[in-house]
């Protein structure tokens, strides 16, 4: 296992075990007496593990939106098939004109939202509709989790990673050497082998023979996978992987080399 893939590996073990935290937390805070209840006669009575398990629980309200933005870009990398059914757990539904139990969600526990009826204020919907959902999110990371463990894993993504980040050393090291043009080509063969990956990935079917940076980025514009600052972004470091590439025009600067560096390793952190 390289070290990226240990790396990755512990980060969603850590995942699961701050949502797991957060779980318990959501349910003493839905129902304290019967989350005291079981967890008092899973410790034999023993108040103090009761106290003590009840001090180490996270605030939901604070500390969710920071689990899920982690766990949502796992399972876009991971499941990327699955990236809608997780985030429809946290949104409220289009179109909807009434809260029920059914489609209340975790963006409504959020805002502490109780749904009552009549002059009983018989409880309709509350926080505790929104348990279901979140056990479906953290069940989501746990797959990804074993996803990552088993042989349906993209290795090829992990170990190409590495090799990328190799090759942006180089790079880099050529350009402090003064090879900029040579330093400015090496950076634009890992982006384009990382956005052809990515495409891969997504299943954006790519047409033309030899695509390059600019192709394959408006190919994934197109397919909504990455956003326009995104590809405005690429875009800009294809113009100066361009200038690398004519050995006729002008040479590239320094800073621009620099830039076309740092951006190559941008790439592969947030385009996936």
């Amino acid at each position: 296992m390289s070290e990226r893939t240990r790396k990755f590996s512990a980060e969603l073990d850590k995942l699961i075990e701050d949502g797991t935290m957060l779980s318990l937390a959501m349910e003493h805070d839905c129902e304290p007496d019967r989350f005291n209840k079981i967890y008092l006669e899973a410790f034999n009575g023993d108040e103090a593990k009761l106290k003590s398990l009840q001090v180490k629980l996270p605030n939901f309200r604070s500390e969710y939106q920071g689990w899920y933005s982690k766990a949502q870009a796992v399972i876009k990398q991971v499941m990327p098939d699955r990236l809608s059914d997780f985030t429809s757990y946290f949104e409220v539904p289009k179109g909807r004109k009434e809260i029920t139990f059914q489609n209340y969600m975790i963006r409504d526990y959020l805002q502490g939202l109780n749904v009552t009826r009549g002059w009983q204020q018989d409880v309709i919907a509350d926080g505790k509709a929104a348990i279901p959902e979140f056990t479906q999110q953290l069940n989501m990371v746990k797959a990804a989790k074993a996803t990552l463990d088993s042989t349906l894993m993209d290795l090829k993504a992990v170990l190409q990673a590495d090799l990328f980040d190799s090759e942006i050393e180089t790079a880099g090291a050529l350009a402090k050497a003064g090879y900029l043009r040579a330093a400015g080509a090496i950076c634009g063969v890992v982006i384009e082998k990382h956005l052809l990956h990515v495409c891969d990935v997504h299943n954006v079917t790519v047409r033309k023979k030899n695509p390059g940076i600019s192709d394959l980025s408006q190919l994934l514009r197109d397919a909504d996978v990455t956003t326009v600052p995104q590809w405005r972004f690429i875009q800009h470091l294809a113009d100066i992987r361009n200038i690398c590439d004519h050995a006729k025009g002008r040479e590239p600067t320094k800073e621009e080399i620099a830039d076309l560096v740092a951006g190559a390793e941008k790439v592969l952190k947030t385009i996936f």
